[in-house]
């Protein structure tokens, strides 16, 4: 006996008696969030569900026969790709962008307000939200995105506009930027704002995040030392060797960029990323790490209006990355004028709405030279250095000693 006493088929088979179709659409959603405990694993279970080859003979334990499910549409959404790999190879990704900030003023114009107004029985004329305390809303109460959240800050308004109308008489409440810390209380997040000055050693990158993009301040620091280089800001393992590459590729072309190559043997490098609390990974950041070195090595400013994404080979090529329109839209936040992309995500451009083109300068780049004249507030200049005289004759005569030894 394969069942126990009032047991029931599987989920899937359940759904089908309550669809009364073979061909209906099961939506799995967050399936990114699945675990595996002592009961099983779920994931191992949808191999079978989700193949096409496999589920026209789909094997339930209480029906102990096969079902077909080949007639059957599964839609699955995620937020990350954390999903095992047998499964992800079963399904065809779709990707779905955040919305830009004027979509989200459109959906909360036509949607979320007249649905909460109606939730809380209020009428037009007794409570609104001019576009600037909703823009305000987006910026500094929310950071996502969907537009969950905003549909919450948007109820928690509609509700104390109820009580205000109940409990001192007003006849209408109107949220502006001047009283909606009154309602909403101090920002939750910040705004974010680029670096007010050039400064040396500190970049502005672009990050992608779950909530849409973010810029990302890289700061790096020189020190009396034995050459050696720490980073710090709760990065993995990815990022971490983006900023090895990057050390690298500085100290194999420290000449050309004006940097003396004994320099590395004194100084050390310390580079942060803020907001340690927050976990970092990918090497989409390789560019500003190389700028920030090369920056606090020749001490030339960076430009304080112009932020960059892009990875970096040893050979100083800028490769692709990933999730452009929600990083140009966090330069675009925080008051970026020029953005630096890689040369190869030109062809993504035509997927990002005009207004975010014309807003910025996007500058394509396929080498890291290229970064530097953008960037840098002026250029380093190249500088001769040959091998000290003593470290050359000490070579030589090792060199000629283990010849004679090899004989």
């Amino acid at each position: 006996r394969r069942t126990y006493i009032g047991s029931m088929p599987g989920k899937v088979i359940q759904a089908m008696r309550k669809a009364k179709r073979t061909n209906p659409l099961f939506l799995l959603d967050e399936i990114d969030k699945m675990g595996s405990d002592f009961r099983g694993d779920p994931a191992a279970a949808l191999l079978e569900v989700l193949d096409p080859e496999q589920n026209s003979t789909f094997n339930d334990h209480y029906l102990e026969v096969d079902y077909d499910l080949s007639n059957v549409m599964f839609v699955t959404t995620a937020n990350t790709l954390n999903i095992p790999p047998a499964l992800l190879d079963r399904m065809e990704i779709i990707r779905i962008a955040g919305y830009t900030e004027d979509e989200k003023i459109e959906i909360a114009k036509r949607h979320l307000i007249p649905g909460q107004k109606q939730a809380h029985g209020l009428e037009d004329h007794e409570f609104s939200i001019n576009d600037d305390a909703l823009k305000l809303i987006i910026r500094r109460y929310t950071r996502e995105a969907g537009v969950r959240n905003l549909e919450r800050e948007i109820a928690s308004l509609a509700r104390k506009a109820v009580k205000e109308i109940l409990s001192n008489g007003v006849k209408s409440v109107e949220i502006t930027p001047d009283n909606i810390e009154k309602y909403l209380g101090v920002p939750k997040y910040r705004y974010g704002e680029a670096e007010l000055e050039d400064q040396v050693g500190v970049v502005t990158g672009l990050a992608w995040t779950e909530v849409g993009g973010e810029i990302l301040t890289i700061e790096g620091v020189m020190m009396p030392g034995k050459g050696k280089m720490t980073v710090t800001g709760n990065l993995r393992d990815v990022m971490k060797e983006s900023i090895q590459a990057a050390n690298a590729y500085v100290r194999s072309r420290s000449v050309d960029f004006g940097i003396s190559p004994s320099l590395f043997e004194r100084k050390d490098i310390h580079v942060h990323v803020p907001e340690g609390a927050t976990p970092k990974d990918g090497p989409s950041a390789g560019v500003a790490m190389v700028t920030a070195i090369i920056s606090v090595l020749t001490g030339i400013p960076v430009r304080k209006d112009v932020a960059m994404t892009g990875e970096i080979t040893l050979r100083g090529r800028v490769l692709p990355i990933g999730g452009l329109k929600e990083k140009l839209l966090a330069a675009l936040r925080a008051g970026i004028k020029k953005v630096v992309i890689p040369e190869e995500n030109v062809k993504d451009l035509a997927e990002i709405p005009e207004t975010i083109k014309n807003a910025l300068e996007i500058i394509p780049v396929s080498r890291m030279d290229e970064v530097l004249k953008v960037a840098l507030v002026r250029m380093p200049e190249p500088i001769s250095w040959e091998e000290p005289a003593a470290a050359v004759a000490g070579g030589e005569a090792e060199q000629g000693t283990s010849h004679i030894t090899a004989h």
